[in-house]
């Protein structure tokens, strides 16, 4: 079975690194292949398996039309995130979670439904009629925003799993998903719960270099997922068209048929003794 990446090729982004085993959790244990000069060495072969388990479940998810959001908000990660993840047009949170962000997801669609009426105000000239003061405050209004929400402005209802980078850093992002039944996939350093999350990828989740060679794997696998959706929905227009063109082509045999069998009947009818007699019509007294 062909798997996504190597034990090598992981090995050389330093994924394998963990923590200082003071720091470790005790439910990383499965996860950890030893210890050297105080730190804990993850177990990649592993990784290499849980790696394909999450890309291959994110790959089912997109094709299914859904979204996928990705949190991370430390240094190490949020640029990598933002660039990879805007790449492929699914939401993701690289600046401050948002309280609320799923349990109250009405009020933070309010916050991107306002940007959408600071857009419309600023296109259709309303602008132009206000002070240069409140054109001023609109404008930091609106800066803010898309800040906070500009990334998933796109994301018109809950997303049907989140993508974490450091569970103990995003514990809140993963707290409200578990609260709302919101399957979870994270990148696991061995400091961490992997209990808490659904889909777990034991690797270095403060080494840029393992973040970003995971992420872009998770790139990948939504691609293909949104790729096979595409072709998905050209085999059932095609399968739809194809049974529409038949379904004429039917109708008009049937069409055929039925003047065929008509002209029988009636030369029948002539051979028997000319035209078919009318009917009697039988009337009733009213009562």
């Amino acid at each position: 079975m062909s798997t996504r990446t190597s034990f090598n090729e992981l090995l050389e982004t330093g994924a394998h690194f963990g923590h200082l085993k003071s720091k470790w959790n005790p439910a990383m244990a499965p996860y950890i292949y030893a210890e050297k000069n105080g730190i804990h060495i993850i177990d990649l072969n592993k990784t290499v398996v849980k790696i394909d388990e999450a890309a291959e479940a994110l790959k089912q998810i997109v094709r299914s039309g859904r979204k996928i959001l990705f949190v991370a908000t430390k240094k190490q990660a949020k640029d990598i995130v933002a660039e990879k993840i805007k790449a492929i047009n699914m939401p993701y949170v690289t600046e401050r979670w948002p309280g609320g962000m799923l349990t109250n997801f009405a009020t933070i669609r309010k916050s991107v439904r306002r940007m959408s009426q600071i857009d419309k105000m600023n296109a259709d000239g309303t602008f132009g009629n206000i002070s240069k003061r409140e054109r001023l405050q609109f404008s930091r209004e609106r800066a803010k925003l898309e800040i906070n929400f500009g990334s998933i402005a796109d994301l018109s209802r809950l997303p049907a799993a989140l993508f974490i980078v450091d569970i103990t850093k995003e514990h809140i992002a993963v707290a409200e998903a578990k609260r709302l039944n919101i399957p979870t996939f994270a990148i696991v350093d061995t400091n961490s719960n992997p209990n808490q999350v659904d889909y777990v990828i034991p690797a270095n989740d403060d080494a840029s270099t393992s973040i970003a060679y995971i992420i872009d794997l998770m790139a990948t696998a939504i691609k293909e997922g949104l790729s096979d959706r595409k072709m998905d929905k050209e085999a059932g227009n095609t399968e739809e068209s194809d049974t529409k063109e038949f379904s004429k082509e039917e109708a008009e045999e049937l069409a055929d048929g039925a003047v065929i069998k008509g002209g029988t009947k009636e030369a029948d009818d002539e051979e028997k003794g000319g035209a078919k007699k009318p009917r009697r019509r039988v009337t009733t007294a009213k009562k």
